[in-house]
């Protein structure tokens, strides 16, 4: 699998204040979340693979090249900020194929790409109207559209879901697992929402405080426990003491019951008590670790349930 971006000791300060200390950390082909609470360093990260910035220390890496300065290279990068930056007064069709000129398609072939780009993002039937007149979930995928128009290597990311409320955040999320599965384009987001990440991405690395503290396959931290989750539409107690009955330790936990140890006659005995119980079965399964359970006592990431409009970096 290639490298994509490299960080070796990367290190930015500016004046006293240090945003990213010693960083190191590569990025393969797929999706990578860059992890982290507001302030711990990840958009500094992107601004120096984007060459928006210089670094303090260290070295970089992105395609294979050892700086992002050059054109070749910035040409096969897509980036999509978070902040609103969108012009208003032009419709979505002009300025995509404005974007897909700039970064060296002919006129005609331009118009084709943001036709074929704004209905990937779902915005073909809009495309004629002014930007200045679409919803937050819209401008953001505008956002994403014109960081993938010119069909780049790699897309960076930066809180794509900020300000969606929680559907258009599932429908955000929806399309960067569709922008990599249709198209095999690789996608860095950073966020700093565990769900997102845990949900959209094959590796992570976690920032804190501008230190890389975690890094590797989401799976990895999200591995099958030797539990068994038990989630049924009513009668939860009598399933406990139907359980208890049984021989089988369980528990009662945030709605659901939670059997610790799964032993090779534990699921025969479950369906024994369901029925017993008379309760409804909804799920069943093996208990998996969330990125939350692992992180919120190293690093004091919160995990929010929406991304809220404008948050500071």
């Amino acid at each position: 699998m290639d490298t994509l971006l490299r960080a070796e000791k990367l290190t930015k300060h500016y004046g006293p204040v240090v945003a990213l200390e010693s960083a190191q950390f590569d990025v393969v082909e797929g999706v990578t979340g860059l992890l982290g609470s507001n302030g711990a360093g990840k958009s500094t990260a992107i601004k120096l693979f984007l060459g928006l910035i210089s670094p303090t220390s260290g070295s970089m890496q992105v395609l294979g090249v050892e700086s992002s300065e050059s054109l070749e290279v910035r040409s096969r990068l897509g980036y999509m900020p978070e902040h609103d930056c969108l012009p208003n007064n032009v419709t979505a069709a002009e300025f995509l194929t404005h974007m897909a000129q700039v970064s060296g398609l002919p006129p005609s072939q331009a118009r084709s790409r943001a036709a074929d780009t704004l209905r990937h993002v779902g915005l073909f039937e809009e495309r004629y109207r002014p930007i200045g007149g679409y919803s937050t979930g819209m401008k953001q995928r505008v956002k994403l559209a014109q960081a993938l128009v010119h069909d780049p290597a790699l897309i960076l990311l930066d809180e794509p879901t900020a300000g969606l409320d929680p559907g258009g955040r599932e429908e955000m999320l929806d399309l960067v697992r569709k922008t990599h599965a249709e198209f095999g384009i690789s996608l860095m987001l950073s966020s700093h929402l565990m769900g997102d990440v845990e949900r959209t991405c094959d590796r992570i690395v976690v920032l804190e405080d501008g230190r890389v503290v975690q890094q590797g396959e989401v799976t990895g931290f999200t591995e099958e426990l030797e539990t068994i989750f038990i989630e049924v539409e009513e009668r939860r107690a009598e399933l406990l003491e139907a359980l208890k009955r049984l021989g089988v330790e369980a528990s009662d936990e945030d709605g659901a019951v939670i059997v610790p140890e799964a032993g090779t006659d534990t699921y025969e005995l479950i369906s024994k008590a369901l029925v017993e119980a008379q309760a409804p079965l909804r799920r069943l399964g093996p208990r998996r670790h969330a990125l939350s359970e692992i992180f919120e006592d190293t690093n004091g990431l919160s995990a929010p349930p929406f991304a809220a409009a404008g948050d500071p970096e």
